[in-house]
């Protein structure tokens, strides 16, 4: 995969979103993000910004309890395949599995972008950009696409993401997330709202 000019001794900023929805209690998903987001942070993953807490409509409608996201902000001097791993690894840690396409998750955590990394390659991004919604019910690469093909149609990634990195480009499309959040019906706005921890 390319290294997105992340030479040896670089740092590049890496954008994450994590996710509940484990039950109906908002409260008990925010908790286990702000677990995970400890979790991370005691792996030696370096936490520069958090957004605030949203409570967001589960995708597909219908699929299983609302969710709490939260984006971060990463400084990470690893390959994009190794953060992924760890990721990954918080995931498993907090019982996550992955039934179906869109399950309900105990934690789902997404690496969004890599500095302007597009990976594999251009090809291979689009592809799976522009898949139709019914395709992407039915199929998930297998492999690291970034950055992540869907980011600019989801308000309960970009709304977050706003918070700590609003003037990140997308590297293919040339938007920022402030400007790919505006862009969003007012409909997918109102499904994303914020949610204060008690």
């Amino acid at each position: 995969m390319p290294q997105a000019k992340n030479h040896q001794n670089a740092h590049t900023k890496a954008l994450v979103l994590l996710g509940s929805n484990i039950t109906f209690a908002l409260e008990d998903s925010a908790q286990l993000v702000r677990d995970a987001l400890n979790c991370l942070s005691e792996r030696g993953v370096r936490i520069t910004s958090l957004s605030r807490y949203y409570s967001t409509a589960c995708f597909p409608a219908g699929a299983g309890p609302d969710f709490i996201n939260v984006a971060a902000a990463l400084e990470v001097d690893e390959p994009a395949e190794i953060v992924l791993q760890k990721l990954h690894d918080v995931e498993d840690e907090f019982g996550r599995e992955r039934p179906s396409r869109w399950a309900q998750r105990t934690l789902d955590i997404d690496l969004i972008a890599y500095g302007d990394c597009v990976a594999p390659d251009r090809e291979t991004f689009e592809h799976w950009m522009n898949l139709p919604l019914e395709e992407q019910m039915k199929q998930a690469p297998d492999q690291l696409i970034l950055p992540h093909p869907r980011v600019q149609d989801r308000g309960f990634a970009l709304i977050p993401l706003a918070d700590v990195a609003p003037n990140w480009r997308h590297p293919i499309l040339g938007k920022t997330i402030k400007e790919m959040a505006d862009a969003l019906s007012e409909e997918a706005k109102n499904e994303v709202s914020p949610f204060e921890m008690g």
